[in-house]
């Protein structure tokens, strides 16, 4: 395997291992994630450019830091609001947190509502 086959895998597994940390217990995110990853991997798989095999590196880099850090799933909880559990990993980022109307909207879509 050559020097940029081994940081591609590197970097397609270190984004699997950002999501499955991310998403754990969203089996629909998870999925879905998995595949988005393996279909960018596979657009690019003959590109033999090595400034462009470096660049999708940096990208994949750059996209497994983002889920890393910047993704905090909210959960519904009993009294009907969302709670954020921020780890050590979000320390120092600041947090966005969606308004209903955003959830609201966003949970319509995901049921074929809109």
């Amino acid at each position: 395997m050559s020097t940029a086959g081994g940081e591609a895998v590197r970097a397609y597994r270190a984004l699997m291992r950002a999501t499955r940390k991310s998403f754990a217990g969203d089996n629909l995110m998870l999925r879905e994630s998995a595949k988005e990853i393996r279909k960018k991997f596979e657009e690019n798989r003959h590109v033999t450019s090595c400034t462009e095999i470096q660049r999708l590196l940096e990208e994949a880099r750059e996209a497994s830091h983002f889920i890393s850090t910047m993704i905090v799933q909210a959960k519904l909880n009993d009294r009907g609001g969302y709670e954020v559990k921020p780890s050590q990993e979000h320390a120092g980022a600041t947090l966005e947190i969606p308004s209903e109307e955003i959830l609201g909207r966003s949970s319509a879509q995901g049921e074929g509502k809109e």
